[in-house]
Order: C-alpha cells, then sequence, then structure tokens
C-alpha cells in the first residue's frame, strides 16, 4: 500500500499554531501516515522579503514547531538555489522520488479561489489531491461550489476538511513583535524564545 503523505506549504514567517493545528487534523481526518512541512523557498509572488526571516530561520522555526511530533517532518524538498519552485514542479520531482507515496495538498480556503491563477494548477491536481481548510469568512456552499468547479475542470480532487477556523495571519504576528506586543501562546514557546533571541522582525 501507498504511503498518504499530506504536504503543508507556505512562507511559515513564522509558522503558527494555526499551521499546526490544521496539519493535524488533516492527519486525523485522512489517516494520512505522516505531514511534510515544506518552507517555499522564495515564491513568485512573494520575492521582496525585507524585514522578514531569513530562509534559515525559517526552517529552524518549522524544526523547533513540529520536533515532538512523530507524525510531522520537516521537508527542505523547496529550498533550493533557484530560490523558488512552482508547485506543480515539487509534486512532480516528489513522485519522482517516492513512487510509493500518495499526496494530500493542503490549501485554505483563500487558496482556492485563486487556484485558477496558479501555475500548472492541472498538472497540480494530476499529482495531488487538495485538502481544503474551511474559513468563517468562506459561505460553506459557495466553497463546495468552488470545488466542484475546480474538480470539473482539472479533472481533480478537492476534498474539505472540517477543521477549527483559526484566523491567524503571519502578517499580523510580525506587526505585533515589531510593535512589542505579546504573541505568546499563538507560537509554540520554543519558537517565541527564538524570534526573541534572534532579534527576527524587530523594527
Amino acid at each position: 500500500m501507498k504511503k498518504r503523505i499530506g504536504i503543508m506549504g507556505g512562507t511559515f514567517d513564522p509558522i503558527h499554531i494555526g499551521h499546526l493545528i490544521l496539519a493535524e487534523k488533516a492527519y486525523e481526518e485522512l489517516a494520512l501516515d505522516e505531514v511534510w512541512f515544506m518552507p517555499s523557498g522564495n515564491p513568485p509572488h512573494k520575492r521582496n522579503r525585507e524585514g522578514r526571516a531569513s530562509d534559515q530561520q525559517r526552517v529552524e522555526m518549522v524544526r523547533k514547531s513540529i520536533a515532538d511530533n512523530p507524525h510531522f517532518r520537516l521537508s527542505t524538498e523547496e529550498m533550493h538555489p533557484d530560490g523558488y519552485t512552482y508547485t506543480y514542479e515539487t509534486l512532480e520531482r516528489l513522485h519522482k522520488k517516492y513512487p510509493d507515496q500518495t499526496y494530500y495538498f493542503i490549501i485554505g480556503a483563500d487558496s482556492l479561489y485563486d487556484f485558477d491563477t496558479w501555475c500548472r494548477p492541472d498538472r497540480i491536481c494530476k499529482a495531488a489531491s487538495l485538502l481544503v481548510a474551511t474559513r468563517n469568512a468562506v459561505p460553506e456552499e459557495s466553497l463546495k461550489e468552488q470545488m466542484l468547479y475546480l474538480e470539473e475542470k482539472y479533472k481533480g480532487n478537492f476534498i474539505q476538511l472540517h477543521t477549527p477556523n483559526l484566523e491567524i495571519s503571519s502578517q499580523t504576528l510580525r506587526d505585533w513583535i515589531r510593535q512589542g506586543k505579546s504573541v505568546r501562546y499563538y507560537l509554540v514557546d520554543e519558537v517565541y524564545t527564538y524570534i526573541r533571541e534572534e532579534g527576527i522582525y524587530r523594527a
């Protein structure tokens, strides 16, 4: 039987409890074998990284966040000299490296409505099932309609996750840190300490 691998991609700048809870619920609902956290190098839509954490710091924050979870794994598959990669390229590369695995790519509801603008969505759908997290701002009926539309257009498999709606933004957390506000409990303790010691996001 093929291993069932969930993929949680993102800049993770910083990784927070919303990411961790979403990954854990996906693991539970889909009976996944593992969830891989895959920090992106320098994605095409976020090339300006001024005032952000470095690649090394983002990787270290992910490592610290998932260290105590045996079914979470850090993957640096998208960390390479070119700086960024497209999702379809990553998934196709994983299939070549690990042909005995089935992939489930986790996205937020907001990404579902942008999916048409992604590079080669048809090849993404061929390489993985899409697990869609819900959000309070997105009506259930609208979400299901969009999923059905994309399934028919790209011959894909879109699965709705029934996860808690934790509206936490990495941008908001960065702003709070710059303003000297507390972000305790939004982050794993080790990450909270690491950010303070490294002076990440400080003005």
